[in-house]
């Protein structure tokens, strides 16, 4: 499910809501109805939305692994950065793979994102310049993404796995065809998801919402990938 974090909120605004962050089981995350986008940068992200396969470790599910009836959450926030049209796409996980001597064991809370960066936040005339994917020892850059990668030279193609080198779920590029869905957040569910604590007391993983205040301008900085030929 894509959810607009929100493409338009500044990177310094406070929260719209004051309410009491409640938690619920990670067995009864239910999505919520999918308004149609309305502004450009929402249809410029759905235009460009990832598909995500599933090789190895935890699903983005609500409890059942393999088959989920509800589906994944993904988010999204986009802004401009040096030029570019960044959009952000973070998927959130209730648990995690984590693999510590020679032992595969699970945590609560896990965030993967891409940095899906385009020339335009035109949903009718942008086009995919580079693609930036989270991986525990920081970032895989690739500009341009190449064509095995893409999906009708729109859609890119991930695939989500434990890295057992470092211990980790990670994300990588693939070939393989993968699902997506959408969604939209609410401004208390979205103001929730920035102000939760999602690191979990029993690993040593580092998870942070990456669309977050605080957050995403500093993925933007580590991410934009100007050795790789963007800048122009």
């Amino acid at each position: 499910q894509l959810t607009h974090f929100s493409a338009l909120q500044h990177q310094n605004e406070p929260p719209t809501c004051s309410a009491v962050i409640k938690t619920i089981d990670h067995d009864q995350v239910q999505t919520f109805s999918q308004p149609e986008p309305a502004s450009n940068s929402e249809k410029t992200a759905v235009k460009f939305k990832p598909l995500l396969h599933i090789s190895d470790g935890c699903h983005p599910a609500n409890g059942d692994c393999n088959y989920p009836d509800v589906g994944g959450q993904v988010y999204s926030r986009s802004n401009w950065y040096k030029d570019k049209w960044a959009i952000v796409y973070a998927r959130y996980f209730p648990k995690g793979a984590e693999f510590v001597l020679n032992h595969v064991k699970g945590h609560r809370h896990i965030w993967s994102h891409a940095i899906v960066w385009t020339d335009s936040p035109n949903p009718d005339a942008s086009v995919i310049l580079g693609v930036s994917l989270s991986i525990p020892t920081g970032y895989e850059k690739e500009v341009p993404p190449k064509a095995k990668y893409i999906e009708g030279e729109e859609t890119v193609k991930l695939d989500s796995y434990v890295d057992y080198w470092v211990g980790n779920q990670s994300l990588s590029f693939t070939r393989k065809w993968g699902k997506t869905k959408r969604e939209q957040l609410t401004d208390e569910a979205r103001d929730s998801l920035g102000m939760f604590d999602f690191q979990p007391e029993s690993s040593q993983v580092n998870v942070a919402m990456p669309l977050k205040n605080g957050v995403f301008l500093s993925n933007l900085r580590e991410t934009y990938p100007k050795t790789e030929g963007l800048d122009t």
